[in-house]
């Protein structure tokens, strides 16, 4: 019997769980998760919680429901790998593996920026990255009579590039509604030299700030935050004050990647962008928010992951040549309140265009275009995630390469 480790069961690990089961004979492959954590969360939720409109219920669920039966399921604390001997330490007790798929995500850093988890951290300082987070900023935001609201990005890579800016879409949606709209200035402050994290977007979709009166503050490298004066400080010296802020901190992969030596500066596996094979051991496989790939750290993209590495598995197995297959797929829904979102479709080499989605010429979605089907199929992807993407199921026409029909390149 050899036996295959899936380290993480959030979106990436269960996925792979559900991909793989159906495929290896029970009688020569074992299949393990390990995870400490009992509580799964859809974290694409998170952005909504602040502003009342999923409740705490609608983003978690308990994790072990969605492993499939036959795989083996160890709620325990992964304290490191060992590549060279092929094992994995847990609190207390060792695997061994054959494979080893590394699907640990990445987590917030606030402590990299000077003064960021001080103590008005949870306070005056949110991030909705985390359920908690989203959770306290949600109360802060009931009773909030507005002020200088700052929706900052720390620097990238990050979970779902856009949300940020979906962020700051519907803080102006939100006190619209609860007719403070004038009483809060809401300013977007990023290190890049756009709103949007890819060139195209920015230049047709800049309108959108100017649109809900959203300032943006461009180029800025945070260096600390001043909780004394309520500031944030970059490293040239420039100071922007705040009275609430909303930020995305560092994001960084699992800390047992440090303590084993296979990460980057960011904790991130250094991985074949197409085929997702750890680029240090032919064995171990890595996926999701994990990899320090070029794509997008978004649940799409391990969706479009998983079907590539399910089939890179079956072929390693059988030492056949892997598929250079990924080509860095993302699709994304961004919301742009007043009940509107965009859609985004794009991977490695192509960025956002116009067009349809997902059947060329018809749609029904549209790309790079603000609707209210787009807003809808937003919401539905929760049903999606929690009845379909995380059990492995096909979506029906959506393919994992993405395609050039119906686009206007």
């Amino acid at each position: 019997m050899k036996n295959l480790i899936i380290l993480g069961a959030g979106t990436a690990g269960t996925m792979m769980a559900n991909h793989l089961r159906p495929k290896l004979k029970k009688s020569e492959w074992g299949i393990t998760v390990v995870d400490q954590y009992k509580t799964h969360y859809y974290q694409p939720g998170f952005l909504f919680l602040p502003f009342d409109i999923y409740s705490e219920e609608q983003v978690k669920k308990i994790g072990r429901k969605f492993i499939p039966k036959g795989v083996k399921y160890v709620q325990k604390k992964i304290e490191q790998i060992f590549p060279e001997e092929n094992r994995v330490q847990l609190e207390d007790e060792t695997l061994d593996y054959d494979l080893l798929i590394i699907a640990t995500g990445s987590k917030i850093a606030p402590e990299e920026v000077e003064g960021m988890k001080a103590e008005n951290w949870l306070k005056n300082i949110f991030d909705f990255y985390t359920f908690e987070g989203a959770l306290a900023l949600r109360n802060k935001l009931r009773e909030w009579e507005g002020g200088r609201m700052l929706v900052h990005l720390t620097e990238m890579p990050i979970k779902c590039p856009v949300a940020p800016l979906e962020f700051a879409f519907l803080a102006d949606s939100y006190f619209k509604e609860k007719g403070i709209r004038d009483k809060v200035q809401i300013t977007y402050v990023t290190p890049l030299s756009g709103a949007f994290t890819k060139e195209t977007c920015s230049t047709a979709l800049g309108y959108l700030l100017k649109e809900k009166n959203i300032g943006l503050e461009i180029d800025f490298a945070i260096e600390s935050v001043d909780n004394e004066n309520n500031l944030i400080i970059d490293y040239g010296g420039r100071k922007i004050p705040f009275d609430l802020l909303v930020t995305v901190p560092t994001n960084m992969g699992d800390e047992v990647i440090a303590r084993s030596g296979l990460g980057d500066d960011l904790n991130f596996v250094p991985t074949d962008p197409h085929t997702l094979q750890s680029k240090h051991h032919e064995n171990i496989f890595v996926i999701g928010d994990a990899t320090d790939v070029p794509a997008s750290k978004a649940g799409s993209v391990a969706h479009f992951e998983a079907e590539t590495l399910t089939d890179n598995i079956l072929l390693y197995i059988q030492n056949k040549p892997l598929k250079p297959e990924f080509d860095g797929h993302a699709n994304c829904f961004i919301e742009t309140g007043n009940n509107k979102a965009l859609l985004i479709d794009f991977n490695y080499k192509q960025e956002p265009v116009a067009g349809t989605f997902p059947i060329p010429g018809l749609g029904p979605l549209k790309l790079l275009k603000e609707s209210v089907l787009n807003h809808w199929g937003k919401l539905a992807f929760r049903w999606i995630y929690w009845n379909m993407l995380l059990k492995g199921r096909p979506i029906p026409l959506v393919s994992r390469n993405m395609s050039t029909k119906g686009k206007k390149i």
